[in-house]
């Protein structure tokens, strides 16, 4: 049976990848949606973008980008730094990639450009690392950077008044213009979750992988859920954002 699949934020925690996809016993005939995030946090970012690089030539992929990872690109393209970024988990994608060539790191940068910024599949469902703000949908942003930046999707899907229905003059229109949502980007964890959380027709698939979290994957069909071990037990020596 095919399946679409969507994967929360990697944070460079590769083995929790290889464990998630093991136990969700991922076939050709599954399509595998990642929601972003790929670096930044556990030392193995830059082996997560060389097994993803592999995984799509076997696999249909489809690779949102993240806040982070346009952060990394920026980086491997123009050497540009942000301290905010190394504060937050730059500064172990940059010590990931001093054991990579430059042909590597090529390879890399092309696998970063061509990522998108959001996608929307034939049952207009609405797959993006944060959100967006514009009220007639992501194609009408003037800028992309809500795409990997935006809370306040999030924010207002749980703040949303659960007696309120879709048409009614105070239900918000961006969560009207799809049948469902998928993000990343904030974890669940900050409100005392350990798996994917949904509110309105908002489903949260960052489960907080890069803190004490665990990677999560989310069927999207049977809203079956399967996750990794807790990402931290996976890398005993290392802090990632923590």
């Amino acid at each position: 049976m095919k399946r679409t699949l969507v994967i929360g934020d990697i944070h460079g925690g590769l083995k929790a990848l290889v464990q998630l996809l093991e136990r969700a016993k991922i076939t050709p005939d599954d399509k595998i949606i990642f929601l972003g995030d790929y670096v930044d946090g556990w030392s193995d970012s830059a082996n997560v973008v060389s097994y993803l690089i592999e995984f799509s030539k076997q696999n249909t992929c489809i690779f949102l980008r993240g806040n982070h990872d346009d952060l990394t690109h920026r980086w491997l393209k123009t050497g540009e730094l942000n301290d905010k970024w190394l504060q937050h988990g730059g500064q172990s994608s940059i010590d990931a990639y001093r054991r990579f060539t430059e042909e590597e790191k090529q390879e890399h940068i092309r696998f970063f450009e061509e990522m998108v910024n959001y996608y929307v599949d034939m049952e207009n469902r609405l797959f993006v690392h944060a959100g967006f703000t514009n009220q007639k949908g992501p194609e009408e942003e003037y800028t992309p950077t809500p795409f990997y930046w935006d809370r306040t999707l999030w924010e207002m899907a749980m703040a949303l008044d659960p007696s309120l229905n879709p048409g009614e003059i105070h239900y918000p229109k961006r969560l009207e213009l799809f049948r469902e949502i998928y993000i990343g980007h904030t974890p669940v964890t900050r409100i005392g979750e350990d798996k994917p959380a949904n509110f309105a027709n908002v489903f949260n698939v960052d489960t907080g992988a890069a803190f004490m979290g665990k990677l999560s994957l989310l069927d999207v069909n049977s809203k079956k859920v399967v996750q990794s071990d807790p990402v931290h037990s996976l890398y005993p020596e290392e802090s990632g954002r923590n």
